[in-house]
């Protein structure tokens, strides 16, 4: 990592610019991206985003700009100490510019505390001619001499031990910077990331198996952390693919071949209407109250919308207004105090039986839903314990069916 390279990553924190940074700094919009991706490298941490062509600066970037002041402070000093220092308008050009490695920082003192260029090759396990050359590389980059060497080995000069005082601030800055790092690598290594579709509530299979699952993984005493996230069908296939995910609770089968998965659920579709509602045939509903369900990003969604065009009904469903949701809270929220109508599979129906009225299609639409992994270990015992749960909670609800073992 080049101490440039940080000088440009944070004019564009301050900026907000990719664009505007290179032309500040008369480079091209290609090299501010590639200091950005370097820093983002290092840290392992997502620091911007583009959003509709524009880049926006996620939270997370303004904790390591504020990581960065102590290092860009320290550069500040080192252009001080230069042979030739940099005039004050052309300073952030030069900084940015500053082709100074971390590693060669690390090197230089390391050499420093251990008084022998030899020495210190031996602990850092370079070449010796290899540390001679970078060290008189960053003698040349400020233009006087850091080390006098003599028969006992490199004593720093008077501007060497002006030049270790900064550059040790600098390393300790970043060091810490990395630890933050390092911490978070080490929990994302051992945590176990669940995703699941939105449940409809707390009372929902899916909220109380989750919950159980915590539970039961807590007891157990297992090491990995757990890590729970919501999302759709669609959301979820592409987080098992990205490896952003471990496991995932879907309701829908379709992409998940290239995973170990199993129907957890089998079940069918009903409409929940209004608990007023006196409406006995899907088609008087339809007929007599708004829709809205899921998008056809999420299973039930797509079986939705699925049944409404290829059904003998298809003419009522085209003709109305459906308003698409993804929160399934919303959705039952809409049906039990606003009047629409919508779709659920009858496993996640049931619990709210009390807050919507269950009317069933005229012909059975089956809905399953399903348990995908990665095959870690750790993955596979969290089905297990999802599917224990949810054997307990669904009952006579649904069935299910045991988690192929472990690809490892």
């Amino acid at each position: 990592m080049y101490l440039g390279a940080l000088v440009i990553a944070d004019m564009v924190f301050s900026v907000g610019s990719v664009r505007e940074t290179a032309r500040r700094l008369s480079f091209s919009a290609s090299t501010v991206s590639s200091a950005l991706r370097r820093l983002e490298t290092e840290l392992a941490l997502k620091l911007v985003e583009r959003a509709s062509g524009e880049l926006a600066t996620l939270l997370a970037s303004s904790k390591v700009q504020k990581g960065l002041q102590p290092v860009l402070a320290g550069i500040r000093q080192l252009s001080v100490l230069m042979k030739e220092p940099p005039a004050p308008e052309d300073y952030a050009q030069w900084a940015a510019r500053l082709s100074l490695k971390i590693a060669t920082i690390e090197r230089f003192l390391e050499v420093a505390d251990q008084g022998s260029i030899n020495r210190a090759a031996r602990r850092l396990r370079l070449g010796q001619p290899q540390l001679s050359l970078q060290i008189a590389n960053l003698e040349e980059l400020f233009g006087f001499r850091l080390f006098e060497r003599q028969a006992q080995g490199s004593v720093l000069t008077e501007a060497g031990q002006e030049v270790h005082t900064i550059l040790a601030g600098i390393a300790q800055a970043w060091d810490e910077m990395k630890a933050a790092a390092d911490e978070r690598f080490q929990r994302t290594a051992r945590a176990v990331r669940i995703g699941s579709i939105i449940p409809t509530g707390a009372e929902s299979w899916v909220a109380r198996s989750l919950a159980s699952l915590v539970s039961r993984w807590n007891i157990g005493g297992n090491r990995n952390m757990l890590s729970l996230m919501l999302m759709t069908a669609d959301d979820l296939r592409e987080a098992l693919r990205s490896g952003r995910i471990d496991v995932a609770i879907v309701d829908s089968v379709f992409g998940l071949d290239a995973f170990d998965h199993l129907e957890l659920v089998a079940t069918d579709m009903v409409a929940i209407a209004p608990p007023d509602s006196t409406e006995e045939t899907l088609v008087a509903l339809v007929e007599n109250h708004p829709l809205c369900v899921p998008s056809p990003r999420t299973g039930i969604g797509n079986a939705a919308t699925a049944f409404g065009y290829d059904s003998r009904d298809r003419r009522r469903f085209r003709g109305r207004d459906i308003t698409s949701a993804d929160s399934l809270p919303v959705i039952v929220d809409l049906v039990a105090n606003h009047g629409y109508v919508s779709f659920l599979g009858r496993v996640s129906a049931l619990p709210i039986a009390d807050k919507v009225r269950i009317v069933d299609p005229e012909e059975v639409l089956p809905l399953s839903y399903h348990l995908a992994h990665n095959g870690r270990k750790a993955s596979v015992e969290a089905c297990r314990l999802i599917q224990q749960a949810v054997g307990e909670l669904v009952g006579d609800m649904g069935t299910t069916r045991k988690c192929p073992p472990s690809r490892s």
